[in-house]
């Protein structure tokens, strides 16, 4: 995974690299060549004349449409709307069923910190086995 990244990194930096060098080339060749030529001044644009419109025609009058009268039908009543009985008074609610007593969970107790901090073995000093060994010595 990071040797990915390493790679994309430096891919990314010789990419930068290698366009870098394209671009100095063409500063180094605009700055070379010389000035161009001035711009020629543009022509003017003649004048047109401005053309006029004919007047449009008159909107000619439409005789006017007349409607026959709609038929008058009778509309049927709406049918009234029966009214629900309302009780004065609510039955009674059930009664929910007596739930077991649950007995109590006795935890055991918890263990005691200690208020002293154990005393820590020395380390010696020497070690045993890099030692050099005694010199016997023979009368």
């Amino acid at each position: 995974m990071i040797s990915s990244k390493h790679c994309f990194l430096l891919s990314l930096i010789l990419t930068v690299s290698l366009s870098s060098i394209n671009t100095s080339i063409t500063a180094r060749v605009l700055l070379d060549t010389t000035a161009p030529p001035p711009v020629l001044p543009l022509p003017t644009i003649p004048t047109l004349p401005q053309a006029t419109l004919p007047p449009l025609p008159a909107m000619p009058s439409l005789p006017q449409a007349t409607l026959p009268p709609l038929p008058a039908t009778q509309i049927p009543p709406l049918p009234t709307i029966p009214k629900i009985p309302t009780p004065t008074t609510l039955p009674p609610m059930p009664t929910l069923p007596t739930l077991p007593t649950i007995p109590k969970a006795a935890l055991p107790p918890l263990p005691t910190i200690p208020t002293t901090i154990p005393a820590i073995p020395s380390i010696p000093t020497t070690i045993p086995f890099l030692a050099p060994p005694p010199v016997t010595t023979s009368p």
